[in-house]
């Protein structure tokens, strides 16, 4: 091989990694341009820094519900039930610290409500966790079947909005600072967990070969049950800031979420088939849904009634990426083999 072939050849490697670093940050260049666009379009969604506070502290529950669902998927695993694990959890402990006319009203201690809302949350996604890796069960059927389980149940529960709750368990999620930090927070240590911990190393080895993972010695049971149990405690989180961001639990509240989460996820760049994805990405994924939700709140073109719709096609855009993303990237990783 001549040197100018040799060169040739490292520009092209180059060139390739570029590509696949672009391809793994995708998320933060469309996030810039839709923004931009929500600046020509509907300039009304950013008049000032309340504005922004405002976007960031709406994104609260879903940023949950969608680090959730990232940590799933990277395992190689997903969970439907998250949404109305959110919503569950909400209205249960609701109905016990509430003082309204169907609330239970047991006790109006906090305390007790924040360390009930992470019970339910951790015990089904333990249930989830313990009923997919020792059961055999698999993740679509066990995931969905607890969806609709939870979301009838929370309907039986109460038809009508929980309101009498404690100022101080509804500040977590009605106040600002606190229900934007926690976010950040969150993102922040589970950024850190998945790429230093020897847990986070196990998780992105699973979702690539189960049984390579299992030949290095990491029990994938137990991960897996970690897992869940984790995107429960998540998922209730997710109950409690969209309980305190409204002030009261409103009987829809969870619903419909999880297609939200999956967007954001998918969008941020994590792999639908494990293994493969960055915490970060997911966070853009974040902010890009709820930046097009507050365009769409406050635009005087689109009508509410056609908000859904809208959310459907961004979840299909997302879908369309996520499969031009993957093709790119086999082509590459496919051309660099040879």
């Amino acid at each position: 091989m001549s040197t100018a072939d040799g060169v040739v050849d490292r520009f092209i490697g180059v060139s390739d990694e570029a590509i696949l670093t672009l391809l793994d940050n995708m998320i933060w260049p469309i996030l810039a341009l839709v923004i931009v666009g929500v600046f020509v379009f509907v300039p009304q969604t950013f008049t000032d820094i309340n504005s922004v506070r405002l976007i960031l502290w709406a994104a609260g529950p879903i940023a949950l519900l969608v680090l959730a669902e990232s940590l799933c998927l990277l395992s190689g695993h997903f969970d439907l039930s998250i949404g109305s694990v959110a919503g569950f959890s909400a209205m249960v402990t609701g109905m016990v610290l509430g003082q309204c006319p169907s609330c239970w009203g047991l006790t109006g201690n906090a305390w007790v409500g924040f360390g009930l809302i992470f019970l339910i949350g951790a015990t089904i996604g333990l249930l989830n966790g313990v009923m997919i890796a020792k059961l055999g069960l698999n993740p679509f059927l066990q995931t969905l079947a607890f969806l609709i389980i939870f979301e009838g149940a929370k309907t039986a529960l109460n038809t009508q909005p929980v309101s009498g709750l404690p100022q101080q368990y509804t500040a977590i999620g009605g106040t600002p600072s606190i229900a934007i930090g926690i976010m950040v927070v969150a993102f922040v240590a589970f950024g850190i967990m998945m790429r230093y911990s020897r847990f986070g190393q196990s998780v992105y080895a699973l979702g690539s070969d189960k049984d390579s993972a299992l030949e290095v010695g990491i029990k994938t049971d137990r991960v897996v049950i970690i897992v869940y149990t984790i995107s429960g405690i998540l998922a209730a989180m997710a109950g409690l800031l969209q309980t305190g961001f409204v002030g009261i639990v409103p009987p829809l509240i969870g619903e419909g979420l999880v297609f939200q989460a999956f967007a954001g996820a998918i969008i941020g760049g994590i792999s639908l088939f494990g293994g493969r994805g960055k915490v970060t990405g997911a966070l853009g994924g974040v902010l890009l849904i709820q930046v097009v939700q507050s365009a769409l709140n406050n635009s005087t073109v689109i009508q509410a009634e056609q908000i859904q719709l809208i959310n459907g096609i961004v979840l299909l855009m997302a879908i369309l990426l996520y499969s031009l993303q993957a093709s790119i990237r086999s082509r590459i990783l496919a051309s660099g083999a040879q």
